[in-house]
């Protein structure tokens, strides 16, 4: 964090020259002493401080000085920086101005000229006035900055990008935040919302979440062309594959499309996960995860999708979507499931503006006193429901069956029932989506008929499918696109024409020797956050076996 500053302005280079002076004897190792020799000069320099996110603790200006004297200086620069102590350096004849200037622009303090002895008559007064400014200083947030209108779908992808990456940001709305048109005052231009301002001050116009990540320092092109271990998907399952390949010393390289963590570092809280008996929330283990697999040496790619595979001998050749290539001699797909498209009259058209595919977290503030709605009966769905809940003034959850406990684990069927402001609504679905530019309203179609209820956000769970369209047809998957497994591949007691090794197939082994599938995206998978990361731990195991035949 840098230091905050202290800023003085004088046009007399001498007087300049000794305040500064002694401002750096007392001060320089708690502060860093900038000067200016006008009012014009000290804002300029103080709108960049702003633009950089630094933090000015004390303004300290001659009040006579040519084209804006000090007052002047100090009530246009409490806009830039509201917090800082603000003191008047004046002479003797010009006490009553800067009396009346402590009265009407908010001028803390003024100091008289000459200030020597400095330890009797300048220090203690700033001493005090920077005790007071520390006391009610807030920590500066020193993140990302995005700047955009509430309902831009495309300002709702990069805050879920930041925040599933667990990348500190501050979302400002130019419609109803005062400081989101501070902020654009100070961009040099014509601006395309969203704008990110990054931690070094530097502005993107409108950057896709591929673009931000370039700029923040996330990894998206691989150190090497070959690894022992190749894992595609991010979730639980791959990221337990990652830290046990890894920890027994498997060259590994993960690769994940959107943000480590998968479906389930969106959850706000996982409460049947062994060993945390208060729960903890989806991002926090995917956070301990990804350090935990960066520790043992594990390179992670994202965001970053694999386009295809190709099989070429005992190599499995992975082809990502920037064109650049990755070897390797075995692979764990563990890429889940994704949801599908709602195919209601309206809804695509308000994706994002409204209408969320999965958990989307980011967007409850926005729900607050608001009616929410959560279509799904899974347990990603109810966990949704309860955070939701805290925020909503109504959630409510419809579900196309007869019942909730169906698909959803029964700790969370209790924890929704006792909740008074979640609503259940069986044997309905989403008729249609209605709104200008923005959800407002949906019509349900239920037992009774229809009826159109408004609504602030409809956040969708159903429809999950296998993300496998990039395998090679010669790993086989049932009718639904689940990827079949150990023996399940086998036709009638025999191997598949794919197989070229002497040797059954494993446990969680595709119709390619090499190539393991872990998670929600295998054939008759249990899926639960546990049964992934015990999938994803057991392959590697099966992994080491197949490599030890390779060598």
């Amino acid at each position: 964090m840098a230091k905050p500053v202290i800023l003085t302005v004088d046009d007399d280079p001498n007087v300049l020259s000794a305040i500064a002076r002694d401002l750096r004897r007392r001060y320089a190792e708690q502060y860093r002493i900038l000067r200016a020799d006008s009012g014009d000069n000290a804002l300029e320099a103080l709108r960049e401080l702003r633009q950089r996110n630094e933090t000015v603790a004390l303004l300290l200006s001659d009040q006579r000085m040519p084209g804006m004297n000090g007052v002047e200086f100090l009530a246009e620069a409490s806009q830039l920086f509201p917090e800082a102590r603000r003191a008047l350096l004046t002479a003797y004849a010009d006490t009553e101005a800067a009396i009346q200037a402590i009265n009407t622009a908010a001028v803390h303090y003024y100091l008289l000229k000459p200030w020597d002895p400095p330890v009797e008559k300048l220090y203690p007064v700033l001493d005090d006035l920077l005790d007071d400014w520390s006391a009610n200083q807030r920590p500066t947030f020193e993140g990302i900055r995005i700047i955009g209108h509430r309902w831009s779908p495309e300002a709702h992808a990069l805050k879920d990008f930041l925040a599933r990456n667990h990348v500190p940001y501050l979302y400002l709305d130019v419609e109803t935040d005062p400081a989101a048109n501070e902020f654009l005052a100070l961009y040099a231009g014509e601006p395309q919302l969203p704008l990110v301002q990054l931690t070094d001050g530097a502005w993107l116009n409108a950057p896709s979440p591929q673009e931000l990540a370039g700029k923040i320092g996330l990894l998206q092109a691989a150190s090497q062309t070959f690894y022992d271990l190749a894992i595609v998907g991010g979730g639980p399952a791959g990221l337990a594959a990652a830290v046990y390949g890894a920890s027994e010393g498997l060259r590994t390289v993960l690769i994940e499309r959107e943000a480590p963590g998968g479906q389930a570092g969106t959850s706000s809280r996982i409460e049947n996960y062994l060993g945390f008996p208060t729960g903890l929330s989806g991002g926090d283990l995917a956070r301990r995860a990804v350090a935990q697999a960066r520790r043992f040496g594990v390179e992670i790619i994202s965001p970053q999708a694999v386009a295809a595979m190709e099989i070429d001998g005992p190599y499995r050749i992975l082809k990502l979507a920037n064109g650049a290539t990755i070897s390797t001699y075995s692979v764990v797909v563990a890429v889940g499931l994704t949801y599908q498209k709602l195919k209601a009259p309206g809804v695509e058209a308000l994706s994002g503006a409204g209408v969320y595919y999965g958990a989307s977290l980011t967007e409850a503030l926005s729900c607050r006193d608001q009616p929410a709605f959560i279509v799904g009966a899974g347990n990603s769905a109810g966990q949704a429901a309860v955070y939701l809940a805290g925020y909503a003034s109504q959630v409510v959850i419809l579900v196309r069956g007869e019942s909730l406990a169906a698909k959803m684990s029964q700790y969370l069927v209790e924890r929704i029932e006792q909740t008074p402001n979640i609503a259940i609504r069986l044997n309905t679905t989403v008729g249609s989506a209605h709104g200008n530019g923005h959800l407002e309203a949906l019509t349900l179609r239920g037992p009774q008929g229809d009826e159109q209820v408004p609504a602030s956000a409809l956040f969708i769970f159903t429809g999950a499918r296998p993300s496998t369209d990039w395998l090679p047809d010669v790993v086989r998957r049932d009718e639904r696109g689940f990827v079949l497994t150990g023996s399940q591949v086998l036709e009638d007691g025999r191997k598949p024409a794919s197989w070229d090794v002497d040797r059954e197939p494993f446990l969680l082994e595709s119709t390619v020797p090499g190539v393991f599938v872990v998670g929600d995206v295998r054939a008759s998978s249990v899926k639960r956050v546990a049964s992934a990361v015990g999938e994803g731990s057991i392959a590697v195991q099966f992994i080491h076996q197949h490599l030890a035949r390779l060598r």
